[in-house]
């Protein structure tokens, strides 16, 4: 009998962030002792609120082949085990994080290991990636990693796995949990219902790798899915939907059979969800605690610029009440630099934020991230601070650099504005509020509140260096 094929899976964290928490140019800079509290700090953040498994790695190790063992190795946590022996190595390659993806890989190739690469920037920038792999496996994996693993089994690697069509969701295919260290985690109970999004948001890539159709599991197999966890983890749930109420009546169904197993439950919803009033009232009685909703913009022309058409201003009022009033606290996004807004868009969001009580504001600059609408548009008018022809120039980082000049605001004013408006919004005092007000998962609310005052004080310290270095 051929000896078992050793597969380890890799997630990599990004250079700052919620998954580091530190600065992209001074750490080098600072102390020993301030050193040792941001390495605690980054631990706690990591581990109390943002911490999460990697979905995508979590539904590939549940796949089962004869004489294949597979394990996952999250890099937030622990160093690559370079001393043992790897027959194939999967890499999850986002763009953000795409150079230090390609440098191990590399370095992984180097040692003899074959190397396979697969996740959104693979999907997006295949040819790209091939100098840096053994196997390239773009899109979405469900059916497409068996295949990878029964030829690794057989001595028969492929350079290239592709699926001509998305898979069918309605498939069952059990999600197992055995490959994860539950102690790293705020929780592992992460539950996806379905893919694809109907919008077409310009500076959002979903629809581009999942489509604009949407996909959806069997409630049946969801349910009993939930039920299992439910068992290994006693935590609160978090549904990685990206709008959770999209369908709405598959929603209805599936939360109203939910409910009599009394979990407590996390997710992203938009904001029609004030308007689904049936639906608003089963979310909260199966244990809804909290949900993320996208208000991107509250100005008319920003969100006609980046075709963010769902709902205007006042409806954005109305709904993010009625949710609140429903029991469900709310983590509203925000993104201030989108074309239509002014140097008078901070006062407005600030005006809003008090307005509506949002109970975790959330404060981006916009991301132009490679393969987006948003990015095609500013390369063609020369607005990008990193350099076009380089997609791996783009990183992820917590409103810690500018990456585009603003349209209608100086980039000077622009960060002086964002800085001011996170100032205001993000307080030891203010945190202590809304986490007291917030309608349910008052805890979560807080510790939300009081990291997010760390970060964007880490934000506003990146930007001023930024701008003083492009000054110099």
């Amino acid at each position: 009998m051929p000896p078992t094929k050793k597969v380890l899976l890799v997630f990599l964290p990004s250079e700052s962030g919620v998954d580091g928490a530190r600065s992209l140019y001074s750490e080098k800079e600072i102390t020993p002792l301030l050193k040792w509290f941001n390495r605690s700090l980054r631990t706690i953040i990591k581990q109390s609120q943002f911490a999460i498994p990697p979905l995508s790695l979590m539904i590939l190790s549940s796949l089962e082949v004869p004489g294949v063992e597979q394990s996952i190795c999250d890099m937030r946590f622990e160093e690559f085990p370079y001393n043992e022996k790897w027959d194939l190595v999967g890499i999850s390659v986002q763009t953000g994080m795409a150079k230090n993806a390609f440098a191990l890989a590399d370095k992984l190739r180097c040692a003899g290991i074959p190397v396979a690469l697969g996740g959104a920037h693979v999907t997006l920038f295949a040819e790209s990636c091939s100098p840096h792999a053994d196997v390239l496996v773009p899109g979405e994996a469900d059916d497409l990693w068996k295949e990878v693993l029964t030829d690794l089994a057989a001595g028969m690697l492929k350079p290239l796995y592709r699926a001509e069509t998305f898979p069918d969701l309605g498939r069952s295919r059990p999600v197992s949990k055995t490959s994860l260290i539950k102690s790293r985690y705020f929780t592992t109970n992460l539950i996806q219902t379905g893919r694809g999004c109907q919008y077409s948001c310009d500076f959002c890539n979903v629809h581009l790798l999942n489509g604009h159709t949407l996909r959806r599991r069997a409630i049946a197999d969801v349910f009993s899915e939930v039920a299992r966890f439910q068992k290994e983890d006693s935590r609160i749930f978090f549904f990685v939907d990206d709008s959770i109420n999209a369908d709405p009546a598959y929603a209805l169904e599936l939360f109203r059979k939910l409910t009599p197993l009394k979990i407590r439950w996390f997710g992203q919803a938009t904001t029609t969800l004030g308007q689904q009033h049936e639906l608003l009232e089963t979310f909260a009685n199966s244990g809804c605690q909290a949900l993320l909703v996208g208000i991107e913009s509250i100005e008319a022309k920003s969100r006609s610029a980046h075709k963010k058409n769902q709902n205007r201003a006042g409806e954005l009022v109305r709904a993010i009440t009625t949710i609140r009033e429903a029991g469900i606290s709310l983590y509203g996004s925000f993104i201030y630099g989108l074309d239509g807004d002014t140097i008078d868009t901070p006062a407005a969001i600030l005006d809003f934020i008090t307005e509506t009580k949002l109970d975790v504001p959330g404060i981006n600059i916009l991301r132009p991230t490679p393969g987006t609408q948003v990015f095609e548009r500013l390369r063609e008018e020369g607005r990008l601070l990193f350099d076009p022809l380089d997609i791996t120039a783009y990183r992820y980082s917590f409103g810690q650099e500018m990456l585009y000049l603003p349209k209608n605001i100086p980039l000077d004013a622009f960060i002086e504005s964002y800085s001011a408006m996170t100032r205001k919004v993000f307080t030891m005092k203010n945190s202590v509020i809304r986490g007291l007000s917030s309608p349910r998962a008052k805890s979560a609310v807080l510790l939300f509140n009081l990291f997010y005052t760390h970060l964007y004080g880490l934000s506003r310290q990146d930007l001023q260096h930024q701008r003083e270095k492009s000054r110099a």
